[in-house]
């Protein structure tokens, strides 16, 4: 399929519903309005196409931006693309899953997760924390260093309560999958998700919530799912 192509379905596949609600999460204009699932079944007909990827993530419609994280191939993705991706990635649905989760399945994902969460830009920040929030949810636990991720762990307690504002929601996510997926820090992470309490994040005016991370551990140990690895971070 052709950008021209592509385009022309996804405006077909518009929802002005669909559209609303993404702009009341922070969405902007252009876009569609696409639902994910409806994405999802384009991916099924486009499959892998890499240089299609990068033409429908220049046009900044965010739905077109989302599809692009979907076909690109993270075997053939470079660091530089990556980082180009999440300095335009201007709402969390970019930064924090077409974004990270393309970076986690290429091989870079490590290395620009800790150059991201060093970023003062929000979106690029918390595209590096949902990215290492990925990462340990796909990496083996013998490939895993335990001591860097507990300094991860440190330095949310440390900035979580002065980080801005999508920082501070995938800072808790992050300690979520380390509880969830590294059992050997699990407790640790347990540890942390005490101290740093409830997570006050500012949703927009939606009904999402921000979820405990001690509750939500505690609920994944007690349903013997702990340490259970995802394939790969794309679904």
């Amino acid at each position: 399929m052709t950008l021209k192509t592509v385009m022309k379905k996804l405006n077909e596949l518009g929802n002005e519903q669909t559209k609303k609600i993404y702009i009341r999460h922070g969405a902007r204009e252009p876009l569609y309005g696409v639902k994910i699932a409806d994405l999802k079944k384009l991916v099924k007909k486009i499959r892998t196409n890499h240089a299609l990827a990068l033409e429908l993530y220049d046009t900044d419609n965010s739905d077109a931006m989302y599809l692009a994280g979907l076909i690109a191939d993270p075997n053939v993705v470079s660091r530089d693309e990556l980082r180009k991706w999440a300095n335009g990635a201007y709402w969390h649905m970019l930064s924090e899953y077409t974004v990270a989760r393309l970076a986690t399945d290429s091989p870079h994902g490590w290395q620009l997760a800790i150059e991201w969460i060093n970023s003062d830009q929000e979106m690029v920040e918390s595209a590096g924390w949902s990215t290492l929030s990925n990462w340990v949810s796909i990496t083996p636990d013998e490939n895993i260093h335990m001591d860097a991720i507990s300094e991860f762990m440190q330095l949310v307690i440390e900035k979580i309560s002065t980080s801005k504002n999508r920082v501070r929601y995938t800072m808790n996510e992050f300690i979520i999958a380390v509880g969830s997926f590294v059992k050997p820090l699990s407790n640790e992470a347990i540890e942390t998700a005490r101290l740093i309490g409830k997570v006050e994040v500012d949703m927009g005016g939606t009904a999402c919530k921000v979820p405990l991370a001690k509750q939500y551990i505690e609920k994944v140990i007690s349903s013997g799912r702990l340490g259970k690895k995802c394939k790969q971070a794309r679904d």
